[in-house]
């Protein structure tokens, strides 16, 4: 054996040369530097006796897992059993229950949290939801529905605090058992509001999810509850749309679903559930809609009720104007045929009726007209009517006509029981002395009143009249009604005069004009001078005459037809003269008279286009409240308040609605003072003489429209303003032969009443006479303020200017009439040649004591009818107004 090969000796201890190292004296080992390290050449093995000695073997697994040992290696020993040098060596941290952030995570795994985590967050979340839920559903009960469902009367109240009547609420309601409702009524109620009413829990997840999404953000609130829970919200909670009543609507319609009987929940459901005209229930309903009992309904007929849920205000056939101006009869026709329609086909498409069976039901059956309360006959029914539609419209908490439909409230009103009394036994006094169809046959017919009276002060509406009985005639006269006001308008004429001043072209004038380029305004006196001539051509303010769309003049008419020199816009006013107030108002611009009537309290929704020169004298028609109410602001200094009729309203001892006084500066004190002093000559010299007061200031204003469809006269004291309109009118609804509703046009009262016409001075201002009289029995008598200094003298409607000499005669003499001891002449202006009385005139030229003066004859066709395109029709022609 070669040398090479020979084994080494060995130690005495035995064991090689490891054993000889290991008994060696041990040196600390250096590591040589990390350079060295670096430089030092790999050598190959070599098994010569000669080589250095070569390094260990590597251990199984190669150099990398070495490195990787080692890594980790040190990676343990810096770490420390703690969070030292790094996270993933040494000791572990104590446990956590919640290992979050992660130990032994390096960058974004530290912040992900494990799938351990996740699961156990949601096991107790859903278990903390299930915990509340069953906490919930223990607590609440089972509502008792012959009790819950027992809802009270709405009772209104007197301004004196009396009782009035009590109304609404559970006053029309029997409850009647399941085997009394028709199927066809399940079937179609189950259709149109919950088609898995049959096998659901009671309760929508979905839609009790979006509708706490939209309210928690804010949004619009929605239904899509199931008849479960209609059921539960109509018998024991209260209509909000808020969160909480949603989680009680909830749990309690859970509990319901699970302890009830699917027939007994659909019958309490439809003996609870409220279908408008104060039917609360299906018998109450089908009795009031069909005039039959409720297992005798038919399913087209059931298909009819169904559709009424979805809201009885906009599905009744039969309207609901008092409520919403765009709940009409037709409007309200046509919804309710559309759903009538959309619950049978979904019938068929549900399984709940054969296609067969449809094919019958393609006539909708209309309804019968609403029954009337006999609680409510005569003005009654119009005083709950006008405080209930207040109230919906005026509220805060959005308490709609459903839920007043479904009682409990106490409504205080303004009205004064004594003065509503007056007010209509007044008009009954007229009426009964005067309306006769025996005596005068046809003329007499349709002959209507309408009336209110409001305190100047606040704007309370203290007394209507609304029509001869509430249950026999269903329009309000008081309120929006379509007449026309007449010459009633000229006071908001004179008021742009003087508040806003007629506009001067040339530049001349003390005020600029509001927004018209290049002219200037001056303040218009009372005593300022027109043209009261008859078919006066009325001209722009900056002189040119004035056309319509056509290219055709205007030429407006006088009462009577009478032709007047030069006279003060006081005399025109005091005998009612159309020529000088139509021209005032193209000076002033039509515009800035449209503003005044806005601001003295009309509605812009009655005032017929600004665009022509008639709009001055009375082509809108406002009703008797706003007339009453915009008149007051006159007598309250030019503070206008909004005419109101509900003071308070409480539900279940919790007061939910006051009323607040918000007065409005309308126009200044100077302007209303002038503006009644020229209206107190009305009736003290003028065509209202009629209306005088003993003992009393008395302002008002007679009206008589084109063609003497209606006569208004309009009056104040400082306590008190009232407005009473006459005209004539058949309201029933008529249709032809083919089934079209034929609109009935307003007719004319020549010869009604015995009188050939019929004029604001006439039954108007008696009615007027007769009510104050009463109503203000006992009450001080008090002034109107002294008007104070206001505008210049101007001319217009192409009145000469005086002389300087005369001018300055003139300025005294306005001076003088302007203040309350000024005394105008009673004598009318000299009129100047007229044609030949027609027939259409009642009395002598400006014979106010006979029956008030004439109506304003329209221009003729050829020379002064305005193009229908040139203004609103209102339904009385365009033609001119009077007295």
């Amino acid at each position: 054996m070669s040398e090479h090969r020979r084994k080494p000796p060995q130690s005495p201890g035995g064991g090689g040369r490891a054993a000889a190292r290991r008994g060696a004296p041990q040196q600390p080992q250096q590591p040589p530097p990390r350079d060295a390290r670096r430089a030092a050449p790999r050598v190959p093995h070599s098994h010569g006796s000669d080589a250095p000695e070569a390094a260990a073997p590597p251990t199984h697994g190669g150099r990398a897992a070495a490195r990787r040992a080692a890594q980790g290696g040190g990676r343990r020993a810096n770490s420390s059993g703690g969070r030292g040098g790094g996270r993933g060596g040494g000791q572990p941290p104590k446990k956590r229950i919640i290992d979050y952030p992660r130990w032994g995570k390096d960058g974004w795994r530290r912040w992900m949290p494990s799938w351990k985590l996740v699961t156990g967050l949601c096991i107790g979340f859903f278990g903390s939801l299930v915990t509340v839920a069953g906490v919930g559903y223990a607590m609440v009960a089972v509502p008792n529905p012959n009790e819950a469902s027992q809802a009270q009367n709405n009772v209104y109240y007197w301004a004196d605090g009396s009782r009035m009547v009590a109304t609404g609420g559970e006053v029309n309601r029997q409850i009647i058992t399941i085997d009394k409702i028709p199927v066809a009524m399940q079937n179609a109620v189950i259709s149109a509001e919950n088609k898995t009413f049959r096998t659901d829990s009671g309760v929508d997840p979905m839609g009790i999810a979006r509708a706490l999404f939209n309210m928690a953000k804010g949004g619009a609130t929605q239904g899509g509850s199931t008849i479960t829970q209609q059921y539960v919200k109509n018998a024991m909670l209260s209509q909000d749309q808020t969160i909480t009543r949603k989680f009680k609507e909830l749990f309690i319609s859970i509990k319901v679903g699970t302890k009830l009987d699917k027939n007994e929940i659909l019958a309490n459901y439809l003996n609870t559930s409220y279908f408008g005209r104060g039917a609360s229930g299906i018998q109450a309903a089908a009795q009031q809609y069909y005039g039959i009992d409720a297992n005798k309904l038919n399913p087209s007929q059931c298909a009819v009720l169904a559709a009424l849920l979805k809201g009885a205000t906009y599905y009744d056939p039969a309207g609901n104007t008092d409520i919403d101006p765009a709940a009409t009869a037709a409007a309200n026709t046509a919804r309710s045929e559309a759903r009538w329609k959309y619950v049978l086909d979904r019938e068929v498409i549900d399984g709940n009726m054969t296609a067969t069976e449809r094919a019958k039901y393609t006539k909708y059956p209309m309804p019968l007209a609403p029954k009337k309360n006999v609680e409510l006959a005569g003005q009654t029914g119009y005083l709950v009517d006008l405080a209930k539609a207040y109230f919906v419209n005026n509220n805060t908490k959005g308490i709609t006509a459903d839920d007043l439909a479904k009682g409990g409230y106490q409504i205080y009103t303004t009205f004064d029981k004594t003065k509503v009394n007056e007010l209509e036994a007044s008009v009954k006094k007229v009426q009964k002395a005067n309306i006769n169809t025996k005596l005068h046959g046809d003329k007499d017919k349709y002959v209507q009143f309408g009336g209110a009276s409001v305190s100047p002060k606040d704007g309370s509406i203290v007394a209507i009249y609304g029509g001869s009985d509430w249950t026999k005639h269903f329009i309000s006269n008081a309120d929006q009604t379509g007449v026309q006001v007449g010459s009633t308008f000229k006071p908001f004429v004179l008021a742009a005069a003087m508040t806003y001043g007629k506009m001067d072209p040339s530049g001349g004038s003390s005020q600029p004009d509001y927004g018209q380029p290049g002219s200037t305004r001056t303040i218009v006196s009372q005593q300022s001078v027109y043209n009261g001539k008859n078919k006066l051509k009325i001209k722009n303010y900056d002189g040119t005459v004035w056309t319509d769309k056509s290219g055709k003049e205007w030429l407006q008419t006088n009462d009577g037809n009478q032709s007047f020199g030069n006279v003060t816009l006081r005399e025109a006013m005091q005998f009612s003269m159309n020529a000088p107030y139509v021209q005032l108002g193209m000076d002033v611009g039509t515009d800035k008279v449209e503003e005044a009537a806005l601001k003295a309290g009309l509605l812009k929704t009655s005032l017929a286009s600004s665009s022509v020169p008639s709009f001055s004298i009375g082509t809108s028609d406002p009703s008797a409240i706003r007339m009453a109410a915009a008149y007051g602001t006159f007598a309250n200094g030019g503070q206008q308040n909004d005419p109101y009729s509900v003071t308070k309203v409480e539900h279940s001892g919790v007061t939910v609605y006051t009323h607040t006084a918000k007065p409005k500066p309308a126009f200044s004190s100077a302007v209303a003072s002038n503006v009644t002093d020229v209206l107190k000559n009305v009736v003290d010299k003028g065509t209202g003489t009629t209306a005088k007061l003993p003992g009393r200031q008395v302002a008002g204003k007679t009206g008589t429209t084109d063609g003497n469809r209606s006569a208004w006269f309009v009056g104040y004291t400082p306590q008190l303003s009232t407005a009473i309109g006459m005209w004539r009118k058949d309201d029933q609804v008529h249709k032809d032969k083919n089934g079209q509703v034929i609109t009935n046009a307003f007719q004319s009262m020549f010869g009604t009443g015995g009188q050939k016409q019929i004029h604001g001075a006439s039954f108007p201002a008696e009615i007027w006479h007769d009510y104050m009289s009463e109503a203000l029995k006992g009450k001080p008598a008090e002034s109107f303020p002294a008007p104070g200094k206001l505008g210049t003298v101007v001319y217009g409607g192409g009145a000469a200017s005086p002389t300087p000499s005369a001018s300055a005669t003139a300025s005294a003499t306005a001076s003088a009439s302007a203040s309350p001891s000024g005394t105008p002449s009673t004598t009318p202006p000299t009129a100047s040649a007229s044609p030949t009385p027609t027939q259409s005139q009642t009395c002598a030229p400006l014979d106010f004591t006979c029956s008030g003066g004439g109506t304003t004859t329209s221009p003729t066709p050829t020379t002064s009818a305005v193009s229908p395109t040139a203004t609103k029709t209102r339904g009385f022609g365009n033609g001119g107004t009077g007295g």
